[in-house]
């Protein structure tokens, strides 16, 4: 990675720097040190830094100065590890890999383990590649996990490219790649599909970790079968019995906390309550928006809010530092304050509270009062890259759902919101005929939706319904992030515009766009793989902001709603998904019928 010395180069210069035989380039004096392998706070001590990597961490540092030391007087403040995400998709941001970096670096995430499944379904192995590279030469931390599903569910859905066994064994030679990403095609794995088993037999010859995504509730022998297929770690728990089951079975529990999943405190008191072993825990982020990014936070944000939930201060951070590292078998090299290690931590003034007031990142000061102070380089993305939405034009007759003929009312299969959660519900509603169509019904909530192929311009387009947006008046919301096929969702009350949306997409080569009585009202225009812009978080965070607002202007009162959205084709998380090959019914993993037959 950027800026780092081989072990041969640098383990010289540690010794000779810690022994007080050569000066450090940096030397912390006065700092409350905390450790997350003792889970203690040493008052007063220093910590001495050469190319990189702590040298010396210990009550006296003064061996270690030289006359070109940079020499810093922490005042009695905190200083913890930098920050790690355990698991996340930096397209989620809506930002490529510099720009999430830039995001981030100012409240203290030092350390990424990312998942590139987005891109992968939109552009293969060369997309991934191209999130690679870039993450590469940022200067944080930035590892990628191979992703393992595209599609996520084979025959459920169909992607731009397909990764293969093939893909995975290749991506486990790359310098930043860390193991394979989630594993969602948890019944392939179960069933002993030979494709899934034989990309996670290419990670673990590789010695590296898999990642894992469990989305059923029912913890029976399918769940063991899984654990049994090698993915080591779940972010998909929402209860107590989730995280402790996935503990008990040597699995690290993954806690969540994104733009709309809120995950942690219903997990959390496995360890507050019931008492389990923290090491088995790790903090995550899974998917944050940008607005979240600007005006929240990322791992601080996580952080905050599960000390909030009850837990130790000194656990939660190791939650999000060393127990990370550890898991991905990264312990020597990040997560802690100790010898050898990459400098990277932060000063604070607040152990609960948390203010990020300075962020050092390999020994370089990266932040200071949330102000970046770095360069973070953009990838030279290519036209390739750019121009992913292959479609064509569509007319409003498009988006039509027929009745049966003859037929006054239809019982649909209906697609239902949760709020800040990941699955849905399966419902059912009876909906008035028109004209031989089947309408939606604000009055009951419900809403057209659409998937519109996007990747080979086959014109295909899928309809159904959905409920829980409380959308009113004539409107349209049209997505080009589409988890995870990213072929186009469009929600909708009226054809015309759910037409005007999709094809304004078509034109500013992907993004988001909602159009309210026959206007466009707000855009996110995300160029790269219709999934990311390369304009700064706070350009792109105020576009996204005018889009929540533009949402709420036409009645929807939902946390976050573009992410409810924009996982509606999620076809590995019950209950009810749409596809580009139809209904799915993810509790059975089968296409079904949108109208209930009498």
């Amino acid at each position: 990675m950027s800026g780092l010395q081989s072990w041969a180069k640098v383990l010289p210069q540690l010794v000779a720097v810690a022994a007080g035989r050569a000066p450090a380039d940096l030397v912390i004096r006065g700092a409350k040190v905390v450790s997350v392998h003792s889970r203690e706070v040493m008052e007063g001590w220093d910590v001495a830094v050469i190319a990189g990597r702590f040298a010396y961490v210990g009550p006296d540092a003064s061996h270690c100065i030289g006359a070109a030391t940079n020499v810093v007087d922490a005042g009695g403040r905190y200083l913890i590890p930098g920050l790690c995400d355990g698991h996340m998709h930096i397209e989620s941001g809506m930002l490529i890999p510099a720009e999430f970096a830039a995001a981030v670096i100012p409240h203290g995430t030092t350390t990424m383990f990312t998942d590139p499944h987005e891109i992968a379904n939109v552009l293969g192995l060369d997309g991934v590649r191209m999130m690679h590279d870039e993450a590469m030469a940022q200067p944080i931390n930035i590892f990628t996990q191979m992703p393992s599903c595209a599609p996520s569910a084979p025959g459920l859905e169909t992607t731009g490219y397909e990764i293969t066994p093939e893909d995975v064994a290749e991506a486990m030679h790359w310098p930043g790649i860390i193991g394979l990403g989630e594993m969602m095609n948890y019944p392939g794995v179960a069933h002993g599909d030979p494709k899934m088993l034989a990309e996670i037999a290419a990670t673990m010859d590789a010695g590296k970790t898999v990642g894992g995504h469990f989305a059923s509730p029912v913890l029976d022998n399918a769940f063991h079968a899984y654990v049994a297929g090698g993915p080591a770690d779940d972010h998909e728990g929402t209860r107590e019995a989730d995280a402790i089951a996935r503990v008990r079975q040597g699995m690290r529990a993954m806690l969540r906390l994104g733009s709309a999943w809120y995950d942690v405190e219903s997990q959390i008191t496995a360890i507050t309550e019931k008492g389990l072993d923290p090491r088995g825990f790790i903090l995550c982020t899974d998917d944050c928006h940008s607005g979240t990014l600007v005006n929240e936070g990322h791992m601080n944000r996580a952080l905050r809010h599960a000390i909030a939930c009850g837990a130790d201060p000194l656990v939660a951070l190791q939650m999000a530092t060393i127990n990370t590292a550890t898991h991905f078998g990264l312990e020597r090299e990040v997560g802690s304050i100790t010898p050898g290690r990459r400098a990277d931590m932060i000063l604070t003034s607040d152990l609960s509270a948390l203010p990020i007031e300075v962020v050092f990142a390999r020994g370089v000061k990266v932040a200071e009062g949330g102000r970046l102070l770095v360069n973070c380089p953009h990838y030279d993305w290519p036209d390739r890259a750019r121009q992913t939405v292959n479609m064509q034009a569509l007319e409003h007759t498009a988006f039509t759902v027929h009745a049966p003929e003859g037929a006054n009312t239809a019982t649909a299969r209906v697609i239902g919101v949760v709020e800040n959660q990941a699955p849905t519900k399966a419902l059912t509603f009876d909906l008035q005929v028109q004209d031989g169509r089947v309408m939606p019904d604000q009055a009951q909530d419900v809403a057209q939706i659409a998937l519109v192929e996007r990747h080979q311009a086959t014109g295909k387009v899928v309809n159904g319904f959905v409920s829980g947006f409380g959308y009113r008046g004539k409107m349209a919301l049209a997505s080009t992030v589409a988890h995870d096929s990213h072929h186009m969702i469009v929600v909708g009350t009226c054809r015309k515009m759910m037409a005007a949306a999709a094809n304004r997409l078509h034109e500013v080569g992907g993004g988001i766009t909602l159009w309210a009585e026959g206007e466009e009202r707000a855009l996110v225009p995300l160029p790269i793989a219709g999934l990311m812009s390369d304009r700064p978080a706070v350009e792109v965070a105020a576009a996204a902001e005018r889009l929540m607002q533009a949402m709420a202007d036409t009645g929807c009162t939902l946390n976050n709603a573009y992410m409810q959205h924009s996982l509606l084709a999620l076809v590995v998380i019950p209950e009810i998904r749409i596809s580009d090959l139809g209904i799915v019914d993810v509790t059975r993993f089968e296409i079904t019928d949108l109208l209930v037959s009498e």
